[in-house]
């Protein structure tokens, strides 16, 4: 399980104009809470960068006046005009109690449908989850090898042991759908079929042969 470190400094002052003070001195206000214990901090905003901006989910033990916390990010806030970081909130994982993630899925190999011409559609990159923090995983594997054209995967084939997922069990997660190159060549098969040479085509061939028999008839 990957994990991000972050160095921490306790806040004391929380009101309006020492949280401007921190912001302008380009840290990022935050607080901890979960624990024994709620915990107000602030850190550089630099730190928090491999852990808000990337797709993965990862613990953040964060260090504050030398004890270590470890956490999970649960919302964060940006400035509505600049779009900068602007407040963090982490849960503190305690192993005995069940948090709320968002794991990310990962989808393996290659959906038959795929190969048979189709197209794949991502439902969802991640499910909303609940379990212990021992069971909390980067991402969530799921095979799509099996995935038929018009086929879809729902929440409820998903298999996560340990892991209560939450979304409702008919969302789908991933389709294969019908391509507009596909459904143009059924399109054209259709329509050679329905044509009148389409079926009309054995007697056609049949017929000269009908012809050259009839024709030493005739000579006698």
């Amino acid at each position: 399980m990957k994990s991000v470190k972050i160095e921490g400094k306790k806040r004391s002052d929380l009101g309006k104009k020492a949280t401007r003070q921190i912001r302008s001195e380009e840290q990022v206000p935050a607080v901890i809470y979960g624990g024994t214990e709620t915990v107000h901090f602030s850190a550089p905003v630099m730190s928090f960068r491999t852990l808000v901006y990337t797709p993965e989910f990862q613990i953040a033990e964060i260090a504050v006046d030398g004890k270590t916390y470890r956490t999970i990010m649960k919302d964060i806030q940006f400035d509505v005009v600049t779009d900068e970081l602007n407040h963090i909130d982490f849960l503190e994982l305690v192993e005995d109690r069940k948090v709320i993630a968002n794991l990310p899925l990962h989808f393996t190999g290659q959906a038959q449908g795929v190969k048979d011409g189709g197209r794949l559609e991502l439902k969802l990159k991640s499910l909303h989850v609940r379990t212990y923090p021992k069971y909390l995983k980067e991402h969530i594997d799921v095979d799509i090898t099996d995935l038929q054209l018009h086929g879809n995967i729902r929440v409820q084939d998903v298999v996560a042991d340990n892991i209560e997922i939450l979304n409702s069990p008919r969302i789908p997660v991933a389709s294969v759908v019908t391509t507009r190159a596909l459904r143009q060549a059924d399109t054209d098969a259709a329509a050679a079929a329905a044509a009148p040479g389409g079926k009309a085509a054995p007697a056609a061939k049949a017929a000269p042969a009908a012809a050259a028999a009839a024709k030493p008839a005739a000579k006698k």
